[in-house]
């Protein structure tokens, strides 16, 4: 039998290990400047329960394109922040959990995401209506599914890595989202504060990527040593 002091000194090793081995950390915010365009207008209206699940939201309320959702001091949303460049040459495994993508109110929950090769993304369907899911994709198959009100999930997984490509719901033309799949896990999808956190790199220089679905791209580099965290803050402009 280990005595309790015995235990002691293997937890407190592991833990030190643990703290010697751990990876870094890139975090930043992400935040627009210029002027800020009027952005697409869409009806809703031939759909009133969706309608009324956006009755709080001046945004969706109103039907207006999420090409472009801001923060308090025009923070970014959806935005996806990668590294594109640096990582060491090994198999990353997929999680077993599943990522979501909800239809409610005839939007895509989230407007953007990403997940990795391998991983299952599960599709919701949280109105009484009927939705499709047709994803546009180059290196993965196509799929169109359709999921009427009854059918309340679905789940596929994506066979290749691919930047953003797009989905759509055939049945209401306004909804629109971009999913990517990525052979590591050292990414992120920032909501409306702008913040985006990769955790875990090894030592290393790496190039960081920022996407926009209309603004392109932001590139940075930067060196992690040993377990410390960077801060890259990114600015899109018009």
């Amino acid at each position: 039998m280990i005595s309790r002091k015995r235990l002691g000194i293997i937890a407190g090793v592991i833990f030190i290990s643990s703290q010697l081995f751990a990876g870094g950390s890139i975090t930043g915010t992400v935040t627009y400047e210029g002027k800020i365009p009027k952005l697409k207008k869409f009806d809703m209206a031939i759909e009133p329960v969706c309608l009324m699940k956006h009755e709080k939201d001046p945004v969706k309320y109103t039907g207006r394109s999420e090409a472009l959702v801001l923060g308090d001091g025009n923070t970014m949303a959806n935005i996806f922040v990668q590294v594109i460049s640096g990582l060491p040459e090994k198999e990353y495994p997929a999680p077993e959990e599943p990522v979501v993508l909800d239809q409610n109110g005839c939007t895509y929950m989230p407007h953007v995401l990403a997940l990795m090769v391998g991983q299952p993304l599960k599709f919701l369907n949280s109105d009484s209506v009927l939705h499709n899911l047709h994803t546009l994709p180059e290196e993965n198959d196509e799929f169109n599914v359709t999921m009427p009100k009854f059918l309340k999930e679905t789940i596929r997984s994506f066979e290749y890595p691919e930047g953003m490509f797009a989905i759509k719901c055939d049945v209401h033309p306004w909804m629109g989202g971009f999913i990517a799949v990525l052979e590591h896990p050292f990414f992120d999808v920032t909501e409306k504060d702008g913040q985006y956190q990769l955790n875990d790199l090894p030592p290393g220089t790496y190039t960081l990527e920022a996407w926009h679905e209309k603004l392109g791209t932001r590139s940075a580099e930067v060196t992690i040593v040993g377990n410390e965290t960077k801060n890259i803050d990114i600015v899109f402009k018009r």
